[in-house]
This record gives C-alpha cells, structure tokens and sequence, in this order.
C-alpha cells in the first residue's frame, strides 16, 4: 500500500509543479504588458493519514495542491511618452471603465479618444470620471468622460478688475469729454467685448475731483457705439474711487453704467468695474487699488469676455484633469479621471484584456479623485509597465523544473521498487 500511495504523491508533485510553471510562463508572457501584475503559486500539503486513527501523532502525507494564487500589486515602472492621453498610476487604485460586464478596473493607462469624443481604453470601453459643471468647476457626478462642444459661444465682459495706484500727488481738476486726455490725471486702455464677441477698446480717464476723491470714465470712439461719431468719444460708464488718508480705498460708487455698442450687440451691457476689495467691504485695502505719492499706473487688469472660439488642443494635468484650450486662449476644465480604490485588490478577478471586475473578497471599488484617501496619484503623459522581474521569473522556471523532475524520480522508484515485488514471486 505505501508503494502505491508513493504513486499518487508524485502525481501531486507533477501537477503542482505544472501549474506552478503555467502561472510563471503567465508572467514571463505579459512582462511586456502594460499595468500586469505578476501573480505568485502556492502549494499546501493535502491530508494526511494518520497511523494512529483520531488520536494523531505518526501520519503520513499524501502529496500537495495548488491552494492559491497570489496576485502582486507591487508599484511597475512608470515610462514617459508623448501622448497626451497616456496615463500611469502612481500607487494604490484602479482607472475605471465601463465594459459589457458592469464596471471594469485596470492599470493599463493608455487610452484614446474616439470618434464622438469619448475617452476610451484600448478595447472601446469608456472611462470614467468626475464632471466639470458649465463653469468649469468639479462636481462629484460621475460619469463618461467626454469632450464637449468643440467651439464655444462668445461671452460679454461682464466685469472688469484693476489693480493700480493713482498719483495722491495729482491736482484737482474737471473732466471734460470732448478734451479728454487734457483734462484727466491718467488713463489706460482695455479691451471688452459685447455679446456677439465683437472686441471693444474702452479707455478708461481717471481725474482728480478733491482731496482723496477720483473720478473715472469709461470711454469708446464713437465708430464702436450706437449713434456714435468716429473720432468722437463716447462715455459709457462712471463712478467714483474713494481713499482714506493713508491712501486705501475706501469706497466705490458706481455713477452710471450702460455700453450701447454698435453692428448688431445689445443694448445696455453693463459691465463692472472692480478695483478690489474696500475697506467698507472688509478688506484691509492689500487686495485694491491705491492712492500713494507714486507715479499712476496699472498693475494689473482683467476682463472675463470672449470671442467665439474652436478647439485648439487637450491636456491631462497630473491631478488627471482634462482641460480643453480654445483658440481665443480660453481654457475650460471638462473633467477628472476617477481612481478606484477595494479594501482587497488581491480578491479582483481577472478578466483578461487587463481589466479586473470586483468580487466580494475584493469588495466595492470606491471611485474618488486621486491622491485622496489612500488613492495614488496620476501621471499624464506616462504608462505603468508591467511588475514582473524576468530575473525572478527564471529562478521561479528553474525551481519548478527541479520541483517536477524530482517529482518524476519519485514516480520511477517506486516503479521500481514495485517491479521488484513482482520478481519475488517470480
């Protein structure tokens, strides 16, 4: 009976010993793959039997088996390449998919767009993310990621920011509109546009009108407003910029405020003028123009208008957000690539094409945005390659063909030991 048993140990051994090669030629097959995880075999005993029944003590083994197999979620090597939309996973996540079979979940980053805009893996499953609102702000919806309109409507300014000083040093003295660069302290130029994006030049006089107290106007050349005279200026907007005596702004009072241009726009556009925070608004005058002994002149300004526009180019940052850049210089965030996190990655199941589908080991995939909570971050512009070390790899081949042919010398001795039982009767 022990000659025979000895048979089927070394049948176990055969077969732990193949499966153990097939799951390391799995590694050295896909040690080229992007986002592979190598996978390691283990074995335990089988039962074995005891010679003195239920009270234990002497047993015997009966061979060995497969128990599991391991999957490594070890970081790969991040490469870089030139395609935007290639994407590596620094740390712990999946990038999430929508496939045939529900949700799938994957390392392998290199994704592209379709014909209809959709950000796609290799295999046309769509990725999902985190929705920008019509603002360009991230909302929490998740959902396809995909490229919007490819041209954007024209926006009216609506508001302008300055930042400056005014010269406190500056005489009194009384604006007139038809002799405006005389009769003004300082004036700058910025350019607005009304709501069909025609762009507006706006000159913009400051004068002096008392101590700490300064006047503005917003002037356009009569060719650009309705019922207006080329070469004659056109006011469209005033107010009032008050200091205190250590020369913050105080106050601003808006006068009057209607832009009538010309070919085809709206009437009466208002557009706000903001010199910054005052200190009846609670600032403490860091944030707004000034009224110093210095020489007048604009820090900055800004206008939040725009001309219609196409799509000029795409770019992922690493915080995976995709940003569309217009040709008229505006940029417009249209979404986030979501990161998957499971309290178990080593209970996914595989389902080939790189993906894993969630299991209950695995439990759920949490979708969230990169680098929060315990989720890895996002590199643009790069690919995760596979984790496997081919150096391991062959001493693993090497171990599991001395594993097999030992596993064969214990089946050829006991053919041996059992042909010579039949010579004894012989």
């Amino acid at each position: 009976m022990g000659i025979l048993s000895s048979f089927n140990i070394g049948v176990t051994g055969l077969h732990a010993s193949g499966q153990s090669m097939s799951v390391v030629g799995d590694n050295i097959a896909n040690a080229n793959t992007y986002g592979f995880k190598a996978s390691r075999a283990e074995f335990q005993d089988q039962l074995a039997r005891s010679l003195k029944g239920i009270d234990g003590g002497d047993q015997i083994g009966t061979g060995t088996k497969l128990a599991h197999i391991k999957p490594n979620f070890t970081q790969g090597n991040v490469m870089r390449t030139e395609n935007i939309t290639d994407m590596a996973m620094d740390g712990n996540g999946f990038f999430a998919a929508e496939t045939p079979f529900g949700k799938g979940y994957t390392r392998d980053g290199s994704f592209h767009f379709d014909k209809e805009g959709n950000l796609i893996t290799g295999d046309n499953y769509k990725v999902l993310g985190f929705q920008a609102d019509e603002q360009g702000k991230m909302t929490n919806k998740v959902g396809h990621i995909k490229l919007g309109n490819t041209t954007i409507p024209a926006k009216a300014s609506s508001e302008i920011k300055m930042s400056m000083n005014l010269d406190s040093r500056a005489k009194v003295q009384q604006f007139d509109p038809k002799n405006a660069s005389e009769t003004s302290n300082y004036s700058t130029s910025v350019t607005a546009y009304d709501n069909v994006g025609t762009a507006r030049v706006l000159t913009v006089y400051f004068n002096k009108t008392a101590p700490n107290v300064w006047e503005y106007h917003a002037m356009v050349d009569g060719k650009d407003a309705a019922n207006g005279k080329e070469g004659e200026l056109v006011e469209m907007a005033k107010g009032q910029l008050k200091f205190n005596d250590k020369g913050l702004l105080d106050e601003e009072v808006k006068v009057s405020n209607s832009f009538n241009f010309n070919e085809g726009a709206a009437p009466g556009q208002e557009i706000k003028f903001d010199f910054g925070q005052t200190l009846k608004e609670g600032g403490d005058g860091s944030l707004a123009s000034t009224q110093y002994g210095s020489k007048s002149s604009v820090a900055r300004h800004s206008q939040d208008g725009f001309t219609a526009a196409t799509l000029a180019s795409l770019s992922f940052s690493d915080d995976a957000v995709l940003t569309a850049v217009y040709s008229n210089g505006v940029t417009k965030d249209v979404a986030q690539v979501a990161v998957a996190k499971f309290d178990n990655s080593e209970g996914l199941l595989k389902m080939g094409k790189n993906l894993f589908k969630e299991t209950r080991k695995s439990g759920q995939g949490v979708l969230g945005q990169p680098g929060v909570d315990g989720r890895g971050t996002i590199l643009s512009k790069s690919i995760e390659q596979s984790n496997v070390d081919i150096a391991t790899e062959f001493i693993n081949l090497m171990t599991a063909q001395r594993n097999f042919q030992a596993n064969t010398r214990t089946i050829t001795t006991s053919d041996q030991m059992l042909n010579e039982v039949f010579n004894i009767k012989r």
